[in-house]
């Protein structure tokens, strides 16, 4: 017999404000107890009745996924990001950025050359985002006022299992959970500190507003997930397709940066570990996010996310 795929969801039922675990069971959330970092951290022993639960569900059990308000999936103690970690993403910049008089087809190749012999020799490059900007997969995304250089970021992340430091990359994917998916939002103009060149980036500004990561709505367990190298990343501004792309491009797989991330701070129960931004963010199109754009994210098995992005001056009591 055929095990019952199910996803791990975070819910509200209207009039509660208590946040609930719950088992997606096609359209059926079923209430578990435990939060759910608790239900990572000891799944040894919640599978096997996670699994006996998803195969007695039936159309009545629980309550129905369109009753309920659906969180973001994950409650991480910590988020590391990941930086240019796609192929053609990076190519695509370095283009954008050449010097003037440059060839571009020669700045392409060149930097497509200095990709490969990173993805063989190099390392990841990561950065620290704050766990408080998490929003779910539906919630407003408000555009700051001090900045109209927004952009989205959509992405694959890793959700950890078990305590991992300094695990192998053949032993990293032992160490993850599942998977769930990221809009890491970015406000350009604040990536690069003018001020202070020789310091560099400056993520705490540019990717740390309130809501600026949308998660979610699945976190789906890696057993049901398949290969995270052949997923495909898709996120429409308007109902134009904008990223839409492989993880077969990423440059260092989920395995490398699992591995890579716990060298040096042991990795824990339900931290995220982003994998990068795939090619055909607003920067590329030059075209950033505005006042009432809707953005719908997929990635293949996570659900859809669905955010509607209003300017903060136009929000009520906002001058």
């Amino acid at each position: 017999m055929a095990e019952t795929h199910y996803a791990l969801v975070r819910f509200q039922e209207a009039g509660d404000s208590k946040a609930h675990a719950g088992l997606l069971v096609e359209d059926r959330v079923l209430p578990l107890d435990g939060d759910i970092n608790s239900l990572i951290e000891h799944w040894d022993t919640t599978e096997p009745q996670l699994d006996s639960l998803a195969a007695s569900a039936g159309e009545d059990t629980g309550l129905a996924r369109a009753a309920v308000e659906i969180l973001a999936p994950v409650e991480p103690a910590q988020v590391l990001q990941t930086g240019a970690n796609y192929r053609k993403h990076v190519i695509d910049l370095a283009a954008a950025h050449r010097e003037p008089g440059e060839d571009e087809e020669e700045v392409r190749a060149k930097t497509a050359a200095m990709m490969d012999k990173r993805a063989g020799q190099g390392t990841p490059y990561f950065f620290i985002g704050l766990p408080t900007v998490i929003a779910s997969a539906t919630d407003d995304l408000t555009l700051p006022s001090y900045s109209t250089s927004h952009d989205w970021e959509l992405e694959l992340a890793a959700v950890i299992g078990k305590t991992a430091f300094r695990v192998t990359p053949e032993e990293a994917l032992e160490y993850v959970f599942g998977y769930t998916m990221v809009n890491d939002i970015t406000t350009r103009e604040y990536v690069f500190r003018k001020d202070m060149p020789a310091i560099g980036s400056d993520w705490y500004r540019a990717k740390n507003a309130p809501g600026f990561l949308p998660t979610g709505p699945l976190l789906v367990p890696a057993k049901f997930f398949g290969d995270p190298q052949d997923v495909q990343v898709t996120l429409k501004l308007n109902g134009q397709s904008m990223q839409d792309e492989s993880t077969q491009d990423m440059i260092f797989g989920v395995a490398k940066l699992v591995s890579e991330a716990s060298q040096i701070m042991p990795l824990r129960p339900g931290d995220l570990v982003l994998t990068g931004s795939p090619a055909g963010n607003g920067q590329h199109w030059g075209r950033l996010l505005q006042d009432g754009d809707v953005m719908e994210g997929t990635i293949t098995g996570l659900g859809t996310q669905l955010i509607h992005c209003k300017d903060e001056t136009t929000r009520e009591g906002v001058r």
